[in-house]
């Protein structure tokens, strides 16, 4: 379809400066409306609009752009899974079980429920001689892909847990309790010794404490945590360079085991998410070895764009390492409004050229066909990310 995109609104200013601590306060807030960031076009006719905020700070924390409030407080959700992996990789888990990047970069995605991601949790499980009976994230809805969701439902086969999208990120509880002779009993549960020492990795990922941290249960039965969006942006940034921590934070202990993620996520993008319609893993082959990008629940995008080295030794890069994030409002539109949005930041911030952009077309403007094949509806961002010292008062 070819209809023009909407006039693009004047952007809104940053609500107010980046907080200092990843906590979220439990007084209540002034919720602000967001600006528009996609509007869904019918036949040039704007039917819905879906609002949200947007973020990218650099490797120091310093934003720099936003659209709406960068102190939103969000869920984590599955963007949570990289820096959930953290606390296996620092306990010894890749030599006592043999782990593989592959299988690493499987426990930090959400993966599709193809037969590979199958393989490959059952694979984890079988060396640790574990069963994959113990995982306790469910099956419903699963597996995520259409053609091996169908595929199953001709054979008459149920979907297990392992086809979960989250059952990699169980297995990392798992295999924690394996390393540490805890009973498995209850390994998703917050107070499960396995969980707390999640929650410190993800703590101290984030700059913050496991005290400070708000827990609520996500929908796979493991604990998330509530987060200022900028600062999931920053904890990107330091998975896109881990090397940028400074020696003085406490987060410097971290940057081995974020390497290791990085690296395994960048090499096995088809593991994060799968072989067809995930818009992480194509992100990932489109610009290889220039971003992870992790998607959460309920309109949750994160993404951790690489720097790109200058031309020679000792060198400044030509282009610094940085981590973005965006919620949309209404998460059900999680689809078309946050792979529009996602794709046009991901632009707007100079990470996607016009070749690329082209190869990611369905999803930087998802529409619907009718019977006949005509495209009769579109989503269109229509937003400005300027730099944040370019906005005008």
């Amino acid at each position: 379809m070819t209809t023009p995109p909407a006039p693009r609104p004047k952007p809104a200013a940053v609500t107010g400066p980046a907080a200092t601590s990843a906590t979220v306060a439990p007084a209540k807030r002034l919720r602000l409306v967001p600006p528009v960031l996609v509007r869904q076009l019918r036949d040039g006719f704007e039917e819905s609009a879906h609002r949200g905020d947007i973020v990218q700070v650099d490797a120091a924390g310093r934003v720099v752009r936003a659209l709406g409030d960068p102190n939103r407080p969000v869920l984590l959700r599955s963007a949570g899974h990289p820096f959930g992996v953290l606390a296996l990789i620092e306990a010894g888990g890749i030599d006592a079980f043999n782990l593989e990047p592959a299988e690493i970069a499987i426990m930090a995605g959400s993966h599709s429920g193809e037969d590979m991601h199958v393989r490959t949790v059952q694979g984890i499980l079988r060396r640790a001689m574990l069963t994959q009976a113990l995982l306790a994230c469910g099956s419903e809805g699963m597996p995520l892909d259409p053609l091996t969701s169908a595929r199953l439902a001709r054979d008459g086969e149920k979907a297990g847990p392992v086809r979960h999208m989250c059952s990699g990120q169980h297995g990392v509880a798992i295999l924690l309790c394996k390393l540490n002779n805890w009973e498995t009993e209850g390994y998703w549960m917050p107070t499960h010794p396995a969980q707390e020492l999640i929650t410190a990795s993800v703590a101290r990922a984030f700059g913050t404490t496991p005290a400070r941290l708000r827990v609520v249960t996500d929908s796979c039965g493991l604990p998330t945590f509530v987060l200022p969006l900028h600062e999931v942006a920053r904890a990107y940034a330091l998975l896109a360079q881990p090397s940028l921590i400074p020696a003085s934070d406490p987060r410097a202990s971290l940057a081995p085991a974020l390497s290791l993620v990085r690296d395994a996520m960048l090499t096995n993008p088809e593991m994060v998410g799968g072989s067809r319609d995930r818009i992480d893993t194509s992100l990932m082959k489109t610009m290889p070895g220039r971003v992870v990008s992790k998607s959460g629940e309920e309109g949750l995008r994160a993404v951790a764009i690489l720097p790109v080295r200058g031309g020679g030794a000792g060198a400044a890069p030509k282009a610094a390492a940085s981590g973005v994030a965006l919620k949309i409002e209404d998460g059900g539109a999680n689809r078309r409004a946050g792979w529009a949005s996602l794709v046009e930041t991901l632009i707007q911030v100079g990470l996607l050229d016009h070749s690329s952009t082209r190869v990611l077309g369905r999803y930087h403007r998802p529409g619907e066909h009718d019977e006949e094949g005509r495209a009769v509806t579109e989503a269109v961002a229509t937003f400005d990310l300027v730099p944040v010292g370019e906005l005008v008062p």
